[in-house]
């Protein structure tokens, strides 16, 4: 499943012209990966375990946010995206979640709290915060209703 959200994250980011047909495929795509971040986005915050670092649903669930971004970065999925019920409520609620859960444990959803000195950072998670802001600021851009919910 992380290879398949790898191969759909290359082909969003494309800076190839794309027909109105792969347009509506996106936007079917859309619909899908939005549903299972939804449902699947619990499964980062087992990840503050040691037990649970390589966790398969949280890595989908990582890789979902990562191509939920990059579609949002795209203007002619944003505004269908922007749309979508309750997209922008779970990615505030899952920022808050895990700002909660890294006050608690060892914060490993962002790079500064992860570097002790020069060792590279090699955990999934981290950055995870980040691209929660990504998704919230896209859904948010030139969006009053959703600056509003904001």
């Amino acid at each position: 499943r992380v290879t398949l959200l790898e191969l759909m994250m290359a082909k969003v980011s494309e800076k190839n012209p794309v027909t109105s047909e792969e347009i509506n495929v996106f936007m079917r795509h859309a619909n899908f990966l939005a549903g299972c971040f939804q449902e699947k986005r619990e499964a980062v915050l087992k990840l503050t375990s040691a037990a649970d670092a390589e966790d398969e649903e949280a890595l989908v669930t990582i890789r979902l946010l990562d191509v939920l971004c990059e579609m949002t970065s795209n203007n002619r999925q944003l505004e269908h995206l922007q749309a979508l019920p309750g997209l922008l409520e779970t990615a505030v609620d899952t920022l808050r979640l895990t700002h909660l859960a890294g006050k608690q444990a060892v914060n490993i959803f962002t790079a500064t709290h992860v570097m002790t000195g020069l060792e590279e950072i090699s955990h999934p998670a981290v950055g995870f915060k980040s691209h929660l802001i990504r998704l919230i600021g896209n859904l948010c851009y030139k969006n009053k209703e959703n600056q509003d919910k904001v």
